[in-house]
C-alpha cells in the first residue's frame, strides 16, 4: 500500500533524516573529489588515467570485502544498541578489527611485494602497468589503517554517532586531495611526483582518517571509548554466532563485485567508446546514488535498533516507508538525470557515436532507476539489516550469475545490440530481484532477532 500519511510523522522523519544526511552529504563529498582526483592525474596523460584506474579496481574489490563484512557485523552492534547492551557492541568492534586486518594484509603484501603480478591481471600495457606500480607500492600501505577506519565507522553509525565519522572522513578526504594536488604538481616547493604524489596523498589520507576517529571516539567519551584489549575477549561460540550471519554478507559483496567486473568486461569488448560511454554513465550513477545510499543506510541502522528492542512490526513498518521514499525519489532523479543529458555531454571529449550511447545510457538509467533503488532499500535497509543474510546472497547470486552475465552476453555477442540496450538487457536481473525481495519483505519472514537468543 502506498500511504502517504507516514510524512506526518515528525519522528520517524526526523530519526531518518538525522542518519541519512550526514550519509550523502559524506558519499557526495567522496564521490566529488574522486572526480577531482581523476581530473587531476588526467593532466598527465592517458596512460596515468589508465594506471590510476586500475589500481583503484583493486582498491575497489578490498573496500566490497570490507563493506561486506563490517556490515554484517553491524547488524548485531545495531541490535544490540536497541537493546541497550554496550558491552557486546565493544566486542563485536574488536571481531571486526581481527578479520578486516587479516583481509588487509593480504591486499598489503600483494600491492607492495607484487604490485606488477596484480595489474598484470588487468592490462598487458607495460606503461600503465610501471606507473600503476609505482601507485600500487605506496598506497597498499594504508590499507590496515583504513581496514580499522571501516570497522570504526560501521559500528559508530549502527550506535548513532555518524557525525563523528564524517567529521574525519570529510577532513581525511580534503586533506589527500590538498596533499595529493601539491605532489603531483610540485606545489609550495615540494616536490612534481605525478602519479607517486597522488599515492602519496591518498595514504596519508586514509592514515589521517583512523587517526581523527580515534582522537574523536576517546576525547567525546563515546560507549567504544574503552582499553582496546578488552575488545578482543569474545568466547569462541558467541565468534561462531556473529560469523554465520557475516560471512554470507562478505561472500555477497565478493560475487557481486566478480559480476560487475564481468559486465565491464562484456561492455569493452563492444568497444572502445562503448567502455567509455559507461565510464562516463558511471560518474553520474555515482552522484546520483548519493541520496540512496543514505536512505538506505538509515533503514539499515533503524531495522536494526527497532529489532533490537523487540519492535518487530514497526521494523517492517520502517522498511515499508524508506521504499516507498526511495522509489518517489527515484523518479525525481530519473528526470533530473534525463534534463542534464546535454550538459553531461558536452563536459567530455567523446566521438559522435560516444556521445549518443552517452545520451542513451543516460536515458535507460533513469528509466530503470527506481527499480534499482527499490531493490537497494530491500537489500540494503531489511534483507541486511535484520539479519536476513543467507537468502540475500542467494538472491544475488542466481539474479547476477543466472539472469543478469547471460543477458550482457546475449545481448553483445548474439544479437549484437548497441551497449544501451545491453545495459538495459542487464537489468531485467533487477527486474527479476524486485519481485523475489518484494516478495520476502512482505512475508516478514527476513526478520531474525539474533540478540535476544
Amino acid at each position: 500500500m502506498m500511504s502517504l500519511s507516514f510524512l506526518k510523522d515528525r519522528a520517524f522523519l526526523r530519526e531518518m533524516l538525522t542518519i541519512a544526511l550526514p550519509i550523502s552529504f559524506q558519499q557526495l563529498i567522496n564521490a566529488s573529489l574522486n572526480m577531482i582526483d581523476v581530473i587531476m592525474v588526467g593532466q598527465l596523460g592517458e596512460a596515468s588515467i589508465a594506471a590510476l584506474g586500475l589500481s583503484n579496481q583493486v582498491f575497489f574489490v578490498f573496500i566490497l570485502l570490507l563493506f561486506g563484512l563490517t556490515s554484517g557485523m553491524a547488524i548485531f552492534t545495531a541490535q544490540f544498541w536497541g537493546k541497550g547492551e554496550v558491552n557486546p557492541i565493544r566486542k563485536v568492534l574488536g571481531m571486526s578489527i581481527l578479520i578486516t586486518s587479516i583481509i588487509a594484509l593480504i591486499f598489503t603484501l600483494a600491492a607492495t611485494l607484487a604490485p606488477r603480478m596484480v595489474l598484470g591481471f588487468y592490462t598487458e600495457d607495460a606503461q600503465v602497468i610501471e606507473i600503476g606500480a609505482s601507485y600500487l607500492g605506496i598506497v597498499g600501505f594504508s590499507y590496515i589503517p583504513v581496514a580499522i577506519a571501516t570497522s570504526y565507522i560501521a559500528t559508530m553509525r549502527s550506535i548513532h554517532l555518524i557525525k563523528l565519522t564524517v567529521i574525519a572522513t570529510i577532513s581525511a578526504l580534503i586533506f589527500k586531495t590538498i596533499l595529493g594536488y601539491m605532489l603531483i604538481f610540485g606545489v609550495g616547493g615540494l616536490p612534481a611526483l605525478g602519479v607517486r604524489g597522488a599515492a602519496i596523498g591518498t595514504a596519508s589520507g586514509w592514515t589521517l582518517e583512523l587517526i581523527l576517529l580515534l582522537v574523536l571516539v576517546y576525547t567525546q567519551k563515546t560507549p567504544l571509548a574503552a582499553n582496546p584489549l578488552t575488545f578482543f575477549t569474545f568466547d569462541l561460540s558467541f565468534f561462531g554466532r556473529v560469523l554465520k550471519t557475516t560471512l554470507p554478507a562478505l561472500a555477497n559483496e565478493m560475487f557481486w563485485s566478480f559480476g560487475i567486473t564481468t559486465y565491464n568486461a562484456i561492455y569493452a569488448r563492444i568497444g572502445t567508446d562503448s567502455i567509455a560511454a559507461i565510464n562516463v554513465n558511471a560518474t553520474i550513477e555515482e552522484l546520483g546514488f548519493v541520496v540512496f545510499m543514505g536512505l538506505g543506510n538509515a533503514c539499515a541502522v533503524m531495522v536494526g535498533n527497532r529489532i533490537g528492542a523487540g519492535k518487530k512490526e514497526e521494523a517492517f513498518e520502517t522498511v515499508r516507508r524508506v521504499v516507498i521514499l526511495s522509489t518517489i525519489s527515484a523518479w525525481i532523479v530519473g528526470l533530473i538525470v534525463l534534463s542534464l543529458r546535454d550538459a553531461v555531454v558536452s563536459l567530455y571529449d567523446l566521438s559522435p557515436s560516444g556521445e549518443h550511447n552517452v545520451r542513451m545510457l543516460m536515458l535507460m538509467m533513469a528509466c530503470v532507476l527506481w527499480i534499482r533503488m527499490f531493490n537497494f532499500s530491500t537489500f540494503i535497509g531489511a534483507l541486511r539489516a535484520g539479519g536476513d543474510t543467507r537468502f540475500a546472497l542467494i538472491m544475488e547470486i542466481c539474479s547476477i550469475w543466472l539472469i543478469g552475465v547471460p543477458a550482457a552476453y546475449v545481448g553483445a555477442f548474439v544479437l549484437e545490440l548497441p551497449v544501451y540496450y545491453v545495459y538495459l538487457m542487464v537489468a531485467l536481473e533487477e527486474i527479476a530481484k524486485a519481485f523475489v525481495s518484494g516478495w520476502r519483505v512482505y512475508s516478514r519472514r527476513w526478520i531474525h532477532d539474533l540478540v535476544n537468543v
